[in-house]
């Protein structure tokens, strides 16, 4: 298993799927290459991330108020796929995480 810039394993808690969800959380309006850019993968990977979440029924894709962009709603009552998880609504994870990090909206503002 690789390292990463720390030294410690290369895995994480989150899933890549769980990552694209949570930056269209974020921000509904973002272009799936920023979204990409976000979270460390390809353009297509989000491409085909995105569309397994609407599959799933966790996010409805829209137009953005300009007519140009996609706009994404998120499902929070979607429920979490695994059994082990089973009867937990997605709604948990969006409330922990789908904000901006703490350190991060101090640094958009100093």
């Amino acid at each position: 298993m690789a390292a990463n810039g720390d030294g410690q394993a290369g895995w994480t808690f989150l899933t890549n799927h769980a990552r694209v969800l949570l930056a269209v959380a974020r921000d509904p309006e973002a272009r799936l290459r920023d979204v990409a850019a976000r979270c460390g993968v390809t353009e297509r990977t989000v491409q085909g991330i995105v569309a397994d979440l609407e599959e799933g029924g966790y996010l409805v894709r829209g137009r953005a108020a300009d007519g140009r962009r996609n706009r994404y709603r998120v499902n929070p009552e979607a429920p979490f796929r695994h059994p082990a998880e089973a009867g937990h609504e997605i709604a948990g994870l969006l409330e922990l995480l789908a904000r901006e990090p703490a350190a991060s909206r101090r640094s958009a503002t100093s």
